[in-house]
């Protein structure tokens, strides 16, 4: 299964510790091998699935959608501003 990563996601990791970023890494496995592992949005985040995990008692959230043989990663952040940052920037694009 292909994966790519849109430039939040990307940015978000790049800020990040390297024992972080192999945490986050494992949670992308996660989502690869089992796509389904993610909470299922409605509304306006419709077609989106979020995984949420724990690091260092702060809930974290990662975006994503997948089709049939590709998986988009679109933002990973803490829970607080999580899905308006979200809505901000599928806005931007569009």
């Amino acid at each position: 299964m292909k994966k790519f990563y849109r430039p939040p996601f990307r940015k978000f990791i790049k800020k990040q510790t390297r024992p972080f970023q192999l945490i986050i890494e494992d949670e992308v496995e996660k989502i690869i091998i089992n796509p389904e592992i993610g909470e299922s949005k409605k509304g306006d985040l419709r077609g989106f699935r979020v995984h949420k995990f724990s690091h260092m008692r702060l809930k974290f959230l990662i975006a994503y959608r997948f089709q049939e043989a590709e998986i988009v990663f679109f933002m990973i952040g803490p829970h607080e501003t999580f899905y308006r940052e979200l809505k901000r920037y599928l806005r931007e694009v569009e």
